[in-house]
């Protein structure tokens, strides 16, 4: 079976549900307020889990509630956590207002994740054994570097999602295989606004990109070869939250069970349609048999 090694956050997802996002000095009323188990590292090791393969965590936690909720939540998707680490204070938290076009705003709060600066005994091991190691931005810099660079040294491909979007070092980008930022990422990457020329852009520093495109779908570029566009399905939005990180882990998935490109780009933005439909980030994420159902519909 496929193994996914992913090195990233965990945060508790505090979200609140309004009709319309409140602007600067706003006071709006909201319907709902929900706790649900997410942080981009967790959300892509549940997304890839449910879409079919094994899943080590390597990161951390508090040693409060949350944590021991996320930890749970992530080994009931039947994600390992022997290498998710408890440390001493509060876990990682992201404040998300969600409106009723199914669009979010998020503010996070690292707690533990932000003791995650470098590879901890047996991190290296594990990455190694992997077949794909998948990191984002959520921890600091220093241990994202030092992940995707033990990948490279033993030959396992790597995903970077470069969220939140910052400025990424050139060993960063020299040891990352296929870089997936969405549509904003992308501009501030570049400063290019048009996808198909911040992809082009991305192109020159990383070998393959994906620019997801929210409804829309994807472009794909790698060098030597055209642009590719797939479309996602037409579904309508419930909530947003978690549809790049369910898109990128089952992405991982395909990849590395030697899906043709489009093909698994498509079962991928199938995942992520699902996905949208669902409130919560963890939470709207499809098992393998639903994403089958959706790419075959």
């Amino acid at each position: 079976m496929t193994h996914i090694v992913v090195l990233g956050s965990t945060n508790m997802d505090l979200v609140t549900y309004v009709a319309k996002a409140p602007q600067r000095g706003e006071t709006v009323t909201g319907r709902e307020f929900r706790t649900i188990p997410g942080g981009k590292g967790a959300n892509q090791a549940i997304a890839a889990a449910r879409a079919g393969a094994t899943v080590s965590m390597v990161g951390a936690v508090g040693n409060d509630a949350f944590g021991l909720r996320m930890r749970d939540t992530l080994e009931h998707s039947g994600v390992d956590t022997d290498f998710l680490r408890t440390v001493e204070g509060p876990s990682g938290t992201a404040h998300i207002v969600v409106d009723d076009e199914g669009g979010n705003s998020i503010v996070v709060i690292p707690g533990a994740n932000g003791t995650v600066d470098h590879l901890s005994p047996g991190d290296e091991g594990l990455i190694a054994s992997a077949d794909a190691l998948l990191l984002q931005l959520e921890i600091p810099l220093a241990a994202v570097v030092a992940g995707v660079q033990a990948a490279h040294r033993h030959g396992v491909r790597t995903v970077l999602t470069p969220s939140p979007a910052q400025p990424l070092p050139p060993e960063l980008l020299a040891a990352t295989d296929l870089l997936v930022p969405n549509e904003y990422e992308a501009v501030t990457l570049t400063g290019r606004t048009d996808p198909r020329e911040a992809a082009a852009a991305l192109l020159e520093l990383v070998p393959e990109v994906v620019v997801t495109l929210g409804a829309t779908g994807c472009l794909y570029r790698s060098r030597g070869t055209e642009p590719l566009v797939v479309a996602a399905p037409q579904v309508t939005a419930v909530d947003s939250t978690g549809a790049g990180d369910t898109f990128v882990g089952a992405l991982a998935v395909a990849l590395a069970e030697e899906k043709p490109v489009r093909e698994a780009l498509s079962w991928a933005a199938a995942a992520a349609a699902i996905s949208v439909q669902r409130a919560g980030a963890s939470a709207s994420m499809p098992y393998r048999p639903e994403i089958e159902d959706q790419y075959h519909a």
